[in-house]
């Protein structure tokens, strides 16, 4: 069974950088896919960042460039490092993983919601400006 447990949110001033960590279990690196997605009040859950594992990292657009996904395999832990933060950024950032078994899947798909079968319980990020 998988098991995904997030911890490592916060409250930092805009400009600030904070790391997101998810200790996973139950969980082949080889096969299955490790995502970061976030959410605020209202809206749906939007994909952040994906490790794939079979192809290339993927970010949003609105994260490329300040947020990077990496995982530790010995410590079985996903980690988010986001840095420039802004109040834009202020959300509850979740889990994710999925084993796509091979099939090609595009990056909207992979930054999709609707892909992932395994969530953690989230943690909350604040962003003051």
């Amino acid at each position: 069974e998988v098991q995904l447990v997030e911890s490592g949110g916060g409250s930092v001033q805009s400009g600030g950088s904070l790391r997101l960590s998810c200790v996973a279990s139950g969980v082949t690196y080889t096969t299955t896919s490790m995502a970061w997605f976030r959410q605020t009040p209202g809206k749906e859950r939007e994909g952040v960042a994906v490790l794939d594992s079979d192809g290339p990292t993927i970010y949003s657009e609105s994260v490329k460039g300040r947020f990077t996904i990496s995982l530790d395999i010995a410590k079985n832990t996903l980690y988010l490092q986001m840095s420039s933060l802004m109040p834009e950024d202020t959300a509850i950032y979740y889990c994710a993983a999925e084993t796509f078994g091979g099939i090609p899947m595009s990056t909207d798909q992979l930054l999709h919601e609707k892909q992932y079968t395994y969530w953690g319980q989230g943690t909350a990020v604040t962003v003051s400006s």
